[in-house]
């Protein structure tokens, strides 16, 4: 491997690593060394790639898109907006027992990074989550469903509500059931997809 791919590779496992840590373990808590040794990558090298920690949190939000880029990119692939909705559902549900131990990815991320006082990050995390909001009102439109902005707003909001509560009770049933709880709430909707 040469020396190009070698680097490529080393700022790509500290992109995962710094993604991972600071959901792990939140942005304050966080030193560079916690996602070089994550990464096994030596502290040092940690500033060849990126020159502030701020750089890494805006790494990881670019890793945290990227995720939501594929994961929505595979939904996209299902017959129908119910099918991708519902799909994308009981993908939160399966990732109940992080969500237990650390919540939503971005949504933690967006909150520690609005008690900043600089006020940039936070924006770039709520980025994140619009895009999100977005691909689903996409969704709810597709489906003709009348007020898909509010039908995103409102399943998106239960995501939150459900990740934090799961979090803070450290209790993933609360994933399980909300989860079901919005799974039967789409198959209320009478509009054929």
């Amino acid at each position: 491997m040469d020396r190009r791919a070698r680097a490529s590779q080393k700022r790509r496992r500290l992109t995962a690593a710094a993604a991972r840590v600071l959901h792990q373990q939140g942005v304050e808590r966080t030193t560079l060394a916690d996602i070089a040794r994550e990464a096994d990558v030596p502290v040092g090298n940690v500033y060849y790639y990126f020159k502030t920690k701020d750089e890494l949190v805006q790494a990881a939000l670019a890793e945290h898109q990227a995720h939501l880029d594929e994961l929505t990119d595979a939904l996209d692939q299902l017959p129908t907006p119910r099918d991708r909705l519902k799909a994308l559902i009981e993908a939160w549900i399966a990732q109940r027992e992080t969500a237990a131990r650390h919540g939503c990815p971005t949504g933690t991320l967006a909150v520690e990074l609005d008690k900043r006082a600089d006020g940039t990050l936070d924006a770039e995390a709520g980025a994140v989550i619009r895009r999100l909001l977005d691909w689903t009102a996409a969704q709810f439109r597709q489906w003709g469903l009348p007020d898909p902005d509010d039908h995103a707003l409102t399943l998106i909001s239960a995501y939150q509500g459900m990740s934090l509560l799961t979090n803070a009770l450290r209790d993933p049933d609360i994933m399980n059931r909300e989860g079901a709880r919005l799974l039967r709430w789409l198959d209320s909707f009478q509009v054929s997809p």
